[in-house]
């Protein structure tokens, strides 16, 4: 029985961060933890771009365009989306995950998935690294771990 798994090396790795700057303070703790991830497992500095979009919902567009451009091994995806009294949220929040894997399906694209979507700020808060972590460092490892995954599928 063969076990196969990605691992956390991202030296030589090229990444893109598509930063939604929606709810910025959140947004920005995660992009923290997720170039903090980035390094830490090898990743340099000059082998990250950060592209940020208005919110969550044109994170998938821009995913697309990164992946076609041949310019990059994987994507983190970073934003919040926080509940709100109207339906606009789950509007948001659903549009924004199909996107992203659709994306990532059709154009055979790693991207790791970090837009959180908490009920309240204080949710928010602790899933950008109070309590719980950082769902954007959590995301960066998930990114470098798919990469490397999907090469040992490569044709």
């Amino acid at each position: 029985m063969a076990v196969i798994e990605g691992h956390l090396d991202g030296k030589g790795l090229k990444i893109a961060i598509i930063q939604a700057r929606f709810n910025s303070f959140i947004a920005s703790a995660l992009l923290e933890g997720a170039k903090e991830g980035l390094r830490r497992h090898g990743v340099e500095e000059q082998s990250i771009d950060i592209i940020k979009v208005p919110g969550a919902y044109e994170i998938p567009y821009i995913l697309q365009k990164v992946a076609r451009s041949g310019k990059y091994d994987g994507a983190v995806c970073l934003g919040a989306v926080i509940r709100g009294a109207t339906p606009h949220f789950d509007f948001v929040a659903g549009e924004n995950a199909s996107g992203i894997q659709d994306v990532m399906l059709t154009e055979d694209f790693p991207a790791a998935y970090g837009v959180i979507t908490p009920n309240n700020l204080e949710q928010a808060i602790e899933r950008a690294g109070v309590k719980s972590g950082n769902k954007g460092y959590e995301a960066a490892e998930a990114a470098i771990e798919m990469i490397n995954l999907s090469k040992e599928f490569s044709i």
